[in-house]
Formats: C-alpha cells, sequence, structure tokens
C-alpha cells in the first residue's frame, strides 16, 4: 500500500518537473496549465487529440504556452487535483469535467463574468438556457457551455411496429397520436399507457391484459437508464429539496408525485424493469441496448454503448415528454472546463478557455463522444455520429432540446453541502424503491426518512 505522503510527494514532484521541462523559448511566454483527468480525458486516444490541440493552440500565437498535465486515471484525478490546490500550485484549467464532478471542489471555481466582460467574449452564440446552467444563486458564471449530452427518448422502432403503435412524436411540441387516431399530448401520462401495451410476457399477453404475467415478462414498455433518483425526479418535475439559504432539505410536494408515478410503472403496471430484471441476462448489455425494452429516457451519451444495436435492431430519437406541469424540459448531463480561483493568470487562462470552447470545439467533441454546446460544431458530430449508427436517426431533436436546459438550480446534479454522503443516500433510497423490498414500501414515510437523513448530511452529519 502506498502511503499517502509518498502520494502527494509524488504529485508535487511531478508538478515541478512539468514546469521545469518548458522550453527556454516558453519561459519568454506565460504559461497555462490544463488539468485533464476529473472527468473524461485520460485514454491513449484522447490525450492523443488533447496533445494536438496544445501543440496546434501554441503554434497559433506567441503569448500563451498551454501545458497539459494528464491525471493517471480518473480515480486518482481527485486527490491529484487536491494535492496541488493545497500545494499552491493549482491548475488554471480543469476539464473536461460534468456538474457532478466539479461538486467536490465547488469553492474552487473562479467567476468568470468579469473576464467574459473585459475579453468581450460573446456568450450569445450558446443557447442561453444552457449559459443559465452554470449561473449561480449570487450571480457570477462558473462555466461556459461546452459539450451538453440532452436527456431523450430512445425507442425501438421494431416493437413500435410489432405493436401497431405509431412512433413517438419527432418534434417538440407534437402529438402522439394514439392507435384509434386521437391526439393526446406527448406527456409522461401518454408514456405510461402505451408502455403497457409495449410490455409482452412469455405467452404473448402484453401489460394491459388480465392474463398478463409478470413474473414471465420478456419485453418492458420503459425504463430511465441508469438514472440517478434525482435524475428520475428532474425528468418528471424540475424542483430542488435544497434551499442554499437556510441550509435545509425539503422533499416538495411534485417530487412526491414523482416518486409515486415511477413506484406504478415498476410494481402496479410493471411496465418498468425492477432491479431483479434490469440486472438479468434479458436486459443485457443494458436494457435499451437488449433490443428488449420499447423506450429509454437517458442522456444523450447512451450513443456510447448502442454499437450492438446496429443490423440487430432499428432504433430513433424522440423528445423528452412533457413534464407534470405540462411543460417540456430537459435534463442536461453537461461537461465543461473551468477557470481555478488560484490560477496565477486569469486573463491568459481565459484565452485558453475560448480556444477550447470554439476553435478546438470540434476536435475535442469528437475525443470525448460529446454533443457540442457551440451550435457551429453540432454538424460535425452529427456526420460523426450518423457513420456510426446508419440508421437514418433524428439526431437534430438533440439539438432542439437545447432549448429546453434547465437551469443551474434545479439541475439534477446541483451541488449541496457534503455532496458525496448525499449522492450515496440518493442511490440508496433508488435501490430500495427499484428492489424487490420496494413493492410494499410506503413511499410518503420512505420520503419522510430520505429527507431528515439528507438534512442531517448537509448540515454536517452523516
Amino acid at each position: 500500500m502506498i502511503h499517502r505522503k509518498t502520494v502527494v510527494l509524488f504529485v508535487l514532484a511531478a508538478a515541478s518537473l512539468l514546469m521545469g521541462v518548458v522550453s527556454a523559448a516558453a519561459q519568454q511566454r506565460t504559461v497555462v496549465t490544463w488539468f485533464v483527468g476529473l472527468g473524461t480525458g485520460t485514454n491513449a486516444e484522447q490525450i492523443e487529440i488533447q496533445n494536438q490541440v496544445v501543440e496546434e493552440f501554441n503554434a497559433s500565437q506567441n503569448e500563451i504556452e498551454l501545458v497539459i498535465n494528464i491525471a493517471a486515471s480518473n480515480e486518482t484525478a481527485r486527490d491529484t487535483l487536491s494535492t496541488l490546490i493545497a500545494a499552491g500550485t493549482a491548475p488554471d484549467i480543469v476539464g473536461p469535467v460534468g456538474v457532478a464532478g466539479s461538486n467536490s471542489f465547488a469553492d474552487e471555481w473562479l467567476d468568470l463574468s468579469p473576464l467574459v466582460e473585459s475579453a468581450g467574449f460573446d456568450l450569445s452564440v450558446f443557447p442561453p438556457a444552457l449559459v443559465d446552467l452554470y449561473r449561480q444563486a449570487d450571480g457570477s458564471l462558473t462555466g461556459i457551455p461546452f459539450a451538453v449530452y440532452p436527456a431523450l427518448t430512445y425507442y425501438n422502432a421494431d416493437l413500435f411496429d410489432e405493436a401497431g403503435l405509431n412512433y413517438p412524436p419527432s418534434e417538440f411540441g407534437a402529438p402522439y397520436v394514439m392507435p384509434d387516431g386521437t391526439e393526446v399530448p406527448w406527456n409522461y401520462d401518454t408514456v405510461a399507457e402505451i408502455a403497457k401495451i409495449l410490455t409482452v410476457d412469455a405467452n404473448g399477453n402484453d401489460a394491459t391484459s388480465p392474463d398478463f404475467d409478470p413474473a414471465a415478462t420478456e419485453q418492458f414498455g420503459m425504463n430511465f437508464q441508469w438514472a440517478r433518483i434525482r435524475l428520475i425526479w428532474t425528468n418528471l418535475q424540475p424542483s430542488s429539496y435544497y434551499d442554499a439559504e437556510t441550509n435545509t432539505v425539503s422533499v416538495p410536494d411534485e417530487w412526491r408525485q414523482a416518486t409515486q408515478w415511477y413506484h406504478d410503472r415498476l410494481w402496479k403496471d410493471r411496465v418498468a424493469p425492477n432491479a431483479t430484471f434490469a440486472s438479468s441476462e434479458l436486459l443485457q448489455p443494458s436494457g435499451f441496448a437488449s433490443g428488449n425494452l420499447a423506450m429509454a429516457i437517458v442522456p444523450l451519451w447512451y450513443t456510447c454503448c448502442l454499437d450492438n444495436s446496429v443490423g440487430k435492431f432499428n432504433w430513433n430519437l424522440a423528445p423528452v415528454p412533457a413534464s407534470f406541469d405540462g411543460e417540456q424540459h430537459v435534463a442536461m448531463d453537461a461537461d465543461t472546463f473551468r477557470l481555478t480561483k488560484g490560477s496565477k493568470n486569469p486573463e491568459a487562462a481565459f484565452k485558453v478557455l475560448t480556444y477550447l470552447l470554439t476553435t478546438a470545439a470540434p476536435k475535442l467533441a469528437t475525443a470525448y463522444g460529446a454533443f457540442p454546446a457551440l451550435p457551429a460544431a453540432q454538424d460535425a458530430w452529427v456526420e460523426s455520429i450518423s457513420t456510426r449508427y446508419p440508421l437514418d436517426i433524428n439526431w437534430s431533436v438533440a439539438q432542439d432540446s437545447l432549448a429546453y436546459s434547465n437551469p443551474g438550480p434545479v439541475h439534477h446534479e446541483s451541488n449541496v453541502p457534503n455532496y458525496a454522503q448525499a449522492y450515496d443516500r440518493e442511490f440508496a433510497f433508488l435501490s430500495l424503491l427499484e428492489g424487490d423490498a420496494g413493492a410494499n414500501i410506503d413511499i410518503n414515510a420512505e420520503i419522510d426518512t430520505f429527507e431528515a437523513d439528507l438534512q442531517a448530511i448537509v448540515s454536517g452529519g452523516s
């Protein structure tokens, strides 16, 4: 076992060596350091492309020398960054990193608003809803959009065809057409209804039949693929359980309603797989990718994991259903680059940041498998992903989704004190809900317990 002190010394030595290898010519420039690993960016292919971006930036001007520091792995990156910050050698730029990954260092990120203003950087090139994702309650701006993964409805077109159902709408605001020709809103109640028709047992009975045998289900109607409970709640109705001004936790009524809705899909209608089914051979390598699930509500990054679908079943994309309030809200996973408060050269670091967000965005987005927030870079992403999935997929729905992003305060990964502990408690609640014991729980009583436990966590307990 390596002693923590040894790790600290190693990291500090590595940082010193990193600065020491800067060429004599580079020493005439302002050095900006870029730390990679807190999110993605540590595999060999990504490292090669990131190094190319560094070389291209350095060749493009003669004032700044960009130096990249890539963590050994994502697992070690947090400790490495903590050590650098504690030693007073914080990197200037950190990323790409998601909202959740940023929360461990929430107090370390620089407010970019003054730099945006002084540099005259045009934020209007990004959808306003995405910019608002990084606006904090105090008005500060801790990030600028880079990579986004809107929640979408992935649907198995073959299973819809077999059931004689119309496909979900391809555009926001369009209705769903039921088998009898009636038009209904594309919302979660509609999803629940058609999910019954799309859930089928071994005898060919769907979940609308009195003969349906849930224990013998061979095809499910819907799920929230790999979602945490706060993402499920946010999909159904954006809100928040935490008030930063009072440091209090209160699960809103709409999230209690959302929990009941999801519980009914799991244990009453049996149209969503519980934990036992989700881990069974039926739904491998993952629920939707198995071909035995009709609809999955999941962020766009799920394109990572559908290569096995090519040539096996046809799928497409649709908007997420309207939330309980009747409005369109899109939960948005998002990665960006952050500037640290410990940066010795924030103006120079901001110049590098804008390069990464604009000029280098197409190349970096491809390396990270990310959908660019920058509209000018999105066509290249669509061209690349269409080569990977030649299924005539409605990729435009991803672009359309960006206008409906939830703002930062109600983001499903918004920060709370002792975030890691809160994260674990959320996971435990979802495990209870989806596990075998979940069928008979008292939902309000369990949420009351969850609420009390979270209050202890954010107040400094455990």
